[in-house]
């Protein structure tokens, strides 16, 4: 009888999907680049606004790329995307309450 499974590595991977690492080198520097090109969105949101834009649209664009800076700081340089997911939550606390507060804010200024 002839074998009719897959071919896969010593690891038990199929051939057919195989998975592509990325060394911690790149995976850093790659974090650094999205870091840096968020700053860089951040050091031209002031003469954006200078136009017909509002001050409340400046204030959630900034304290939303401040969150998603912090959560990627968070994830990737103290290495909570390693951790169990309540050590996670706890961390991620900040971040959650970040958010809550720019949906207050909205809120009060749209009231």
């Amino acid at each position: 009888m002839a074998d009719q499974s897959t071919a896969s590595d010593d690891h038990g991977v199929s051939e057919a999907h195989p998975t592509v690492e990325v060394s911690k080198r790149q995976m850093y520097v790659y974090i650094f680049l999205i870091l840096g090109f968020l700053t860089f969105i951040e050091l031209f949101v002031p003469p954006v606004y200078g136009a017909d834009w509002s001050s409340t649209t400046k204030m959630l664009l900034l304290c939303i790329l401040a969150i998603l800076k912090a959560g990627l700081v968070a994830a990737y340089f103290m290495h909570l995307n390693h951790e169990a997911k309540w050590t996670r939550w706890i961390a991620y606390t900040p971040i959650y309450m970040g958010g809550a507060v720019i949906i207050i804010m909205l809120e009060s200024i749209y009231r």
